[in-house]
């Protein structure tokens, strides 16, 4: 059992990722700014799930909810930064205050959870610290660069954080899901049947949560297509931006 704080799962990949982290027996707590869905979970679960109203944005919210939780878990052994905002628009459309939105929830919510849960995880010299990425973030994409961005800086600082606190033997990670069905992808004009089932990804990724492998996927086929995401990033970023304009264009003309 393994006492779990993770942002952003009041839906989508999120809420079955702590679906499912429940029914295999740990205790979760999740920090979201919608928490309504999080009611039948917690029926069915107890107190092994606490849910705390946080806006990621607010540094001392998150601090104090993180606080919170360690206080009734006893400890923190695992974080997961799953808490995402997603624009779609051009560079030449987006403001810098919009870019600097995206990165206060995606880039610097994810800091701020780790440096909320490092001093208890220094203390007991173990856990890990999962941030969620995107392909996206590797290979880039039309007209989502204020997102893509951020996932580009969080693969970067968990591999800086994971050399740091090797020593404490404390591990950084980095989720990699598929395009899935969920809110936030849902402007992209690709046909639904392109994505992937949000229950499909969130129950993979929570049985591959105490895997020892820094890129984490739900399952081979995803493990592959992010294979092929690092090793040709240029020539897969413009082509799946190719293929979504088409798409685009073929819906606008029916």
């Amino acid at each position: 059992m393994s006492n779990i704080v993770i942002t952003g799962a009041n839906q989508g990949i999120g809420y079955f990722l702590v679906e499912q982290l429940l029914k295999d027996g740990n205790r979760v707590a999740v920090l979201d700014l919608e928490t309504e869905n999080l009611e039948k979970l917690k029926r069915e679960h107890g107190n092994n799930l606490l849910y705390y109203v946080v806006d990621v944005r607010n540094h001392n919210g998150l601090r104090n909810a993180v606080q919170a939780a360690a206080a009734e878990f006893g400890s923190i052994d695992i974080a997961v930064h799953n808490a995402c905002k997603c624009t779609f628009d051009a560079e030449v459309n987006t403001d810098l205050h919009t870019y600097r939105d995206v990165f206060e929830v995606n880039y610097f919510g994810a800091l701020c959870l780790a440096k909320s849960v490092l001093p208890y995880m220094v203390k007991q010299k173990n856990g890990r610290i999962i941030f969620t990425s995107s392909g996206v973030g590797v290979t880039g994409f039309a007209n989502i660069s204020p997102y893509a961005s951020t996932k580009g800086a969080l693969e970067a600082l968990a591999k800086c954080l994971k050399i740091e606190y090797a020593k404490d033997n404390i591990s950084f990670h980095i989720f990699h899901p598929p395009l899935t069905r969920t809110r936030s992808s849902a402007p992209l004009p690709v046909p639904k049947e392109f994505m992937a089932a949000p229950e499909k990804v969130g129950q993979g990724l929570a049985k591959h949560i105490h895997s020892k492998r820094f890129i984490i996927c739900h399952s081979l086929w995803q493990k592959i297509q992010t294979l092929g995401c690092y090793l040709f990033p240029i020539k897969m970023g413009s082509l799946l931006s190719k293929m979504t304009s088409r798409a685009e264009n073929q819906a606008g003309n029916k």
